[in-house]
């Protein structure tokens, strides 16, 4: 690798080589993924209701639901497939 000149190409170009989008405030279908995961978590808890009001063992099992959701980005996979896949080939 030639450190040096990717430095330079990073440091130095005036061409932006990277677009950057921040979403509104309190525009959470902006992030399509954040606002599905906040549709999974208002199956049970619903809107406005303190997380406080809630056990760590609810929360737990609210938790465990989630990750073995079958989800289409990870082609029907669950989240727990996808995560102990990566430490398998780690």
């Amino acid at each position: 690798w030639d450190y040096k000149s990717v430095e330079t190409s990073i440091t130095k170009s005036s061409i932006p080589r990277t677009k950057h989008y921040y979403a509104d405030a309190y525009c959470s279908w902006q992030r399509g993924s954040n606002e599905n995961l906040n549709k999974m978590i208002r199956r049970f808890i619903p809107k406005g209701r303190s997380f406080k009001e809630y056990s760590r063992n609810e929360i737990k099992r609210i938790q465990k639901w989630m990750n073995n959701y079958p989800r289409k980005i990870f082609d029907f996979k669950t989240s727990n497939d996808v995560y102990e896949k990566k430490l398998e080939a780690a």
